[in-house]
């Protein structure tokens, strides 16, 4: 089994942790596929409600893709690169981003390339003081692959992502947080407890409706508002004769505390 990234269970959370300290935690191959085959356990798991995504060491979160694995298949050509490289990066933030129960990534240390791209597709981050944040991929002649053209656009406008992206500067977590990539930042030996906190505050609610909202902002978010509007309907009616949407309404009225069974 592969131990480039490990799963912790606390509770309903499971705790991914990127684990190549020695490389900065480098996303080689295998440990991008190992992201996406514990996602995938993670979601067929009912007992498992939120996700909490880290690196190993206090010197890194992930210092991008492996410059040294990804420098190989180069030389094969674009068809294997785009092949081997990007649209499995690009998987991988992808599936971070629509994955229908939350994800919160725990910034512990440099969030460059690749690492600053999960950052940019999880739906929550909470970044240590001590993290630094860059977009280095004009620095060996490339742009971003893992979908940071397009995110942070998204997140921080235009004129100030293309800043970062064309300088391939390093910012601070205050200036990430400024930016929108992350939503709080918090002393170093802060940052676990404080990621917690704010899960737990979003285990009080139902499951299915946080995943339904996830549903609603992803797809929604690059559509019309008519279009967006239509997606937050549609997800409103898949909760409609649920258990839990019965349970929240029940509780509010009888002003007790929900009991939600994700169902």
């Amino acid at each position: 089994m592969s131990t480039t990234v490990l799963m912790k269970r606390e509770g309903a959370i499971a705790v991914l942790t990127l684990n190549r300290p020695e490389k900065l935690n480098a996303l080689n191959y295998e440990a991008n596929d190992r992201i996406l085959s514990l996602l995938d356990q993670i979601e067929d798991d009912p007992r498992l409600r939120l996700v909490i995504l880290t690196g190993a060491g206090d010197r890194a979160f992930s210092a991008g893709g492996d410059i040294h694995e990804f420098s190989e298949t180069v030389k094969m050509g674009p068809d294997v690169a785009i092949k081997a490289f990007v649209r499995r990066g690009q998987a991988v933030t992808r599936r971070l981003e629509a994955f229908t129960k939350p994800i919160i990534a725990a910034v512990n240390g440099i969030a460059f390339g690749g690492g600053c791209e999960i950052t940019e597709a999880v739906h929550l981050a909470v970044t240590s003081d001590k993290a630094r944040f860059s977009k280095p991929e004009i620095n060996i002649g490339i742009p971003p692959t893992f979908g940071g053209t397009q995110r942070l656009p998204r997140l921080a406008g235009r004129k100030r992502a293309l800043e970062l992206l064309l300088t391939g500067d390093e910012f601070s977590p205050d200036r990430a947080y400024e930016l929108g990539l992350v939503n709080r930042v918090v002393p170093h030996d802060r940052l676990m407890p404080a990621t917690f906190e704010l899960a737990e505050r979003i285990l009080r609610h139902s499951p299915l409706a946080a995943a339904r909202i996830i549903t609603s902002v992803t797809r929604g978010i690059n559509a019309s508002i008519t279009e967006g509007l239509e997606i937050e309907a549609e997800q409103f009616g898949r909760m409609v004769g649920t258990k839990d949407i019965n349970e929240g309404l029940d509780a509010w009225i009888a002003r007790r505390i929900p009991n939600y069974s994700g169902s």
